[in-house]
This record gives structure tokens, C-alpha cells and sequence, in this order.
């Protein structure tokens, strides 16, 4: 996991709501936070195949997070066993 994993991951879980990337991207940059589109397009696979977060909505596909996402912020759920997905 990286910082911007971690970012990403406190942000869907302050705010309870489910985004897709570019609602992601507009949303983190208007509260500060420098994460490109290309980023988050790119760490949301990862965050997913690690059941990190989930789509809560195909149509776009909005994305939220999961109760193991919250167990690892939490620090509830240890993931450096797991290899990082590939994505």
C-alpha cells in the first residue's frame, strides 16, 4: 500500500459516500490533497483486488469502501502478508 492508497482509503471512509475516479479526483483536490487522475486510476484496481474497497455502482463504476478497508485503517487488518495484486 502506498500513502496515496492510504489518502484514498480515508477519504471514502470520512465521508461514508461512494465515487467514481473522476468524483475522486475533484473531491480530493478541492480539500487539498495532490492526487492526479492517473493515480487514482491506477491504485482503485489495486485497492480492489486487495478488498480494500468496492463497487457499489457498475454504471460508473463508483467505488466505496469495505469493512476490511476499515479494519486497516483501524490498523485492525494487517496486509503485509498479502502480496500487492497486480492490476
Amino acid at each position: 500500500m502506498t500513502g496515496r492508497d492510504d489518502i484514498i482509503l480515508e477519504y471514502l471512509a470520512e465521508t461514508g459516500v461512494a465515487l467514481n475516479k473522476r468524483g475522486l479526483e475533484i473531491n480530493l483536490s478541492s480539500d487539498g490533497y495532490d492526487i492526479s487522475y492517473s493515480t487514482i486510476k491506477r491504485r482503485l484496481p489495486k485497492l480492489e483486488a486487495a478488498e480494500l474497497i468496492e463497487i457499489a455502482d457498475p454504471s460508473g463504476p463508483w467505488y466505496r469502501i469495505t469493512e476490511k478497508g476499515e479494519r486497516y485503517l483501524q490498523g485492525e487488518a494487517d496486509l503485509r502478508d498479502e502480496p500487492e495484486p497486480n492490476a
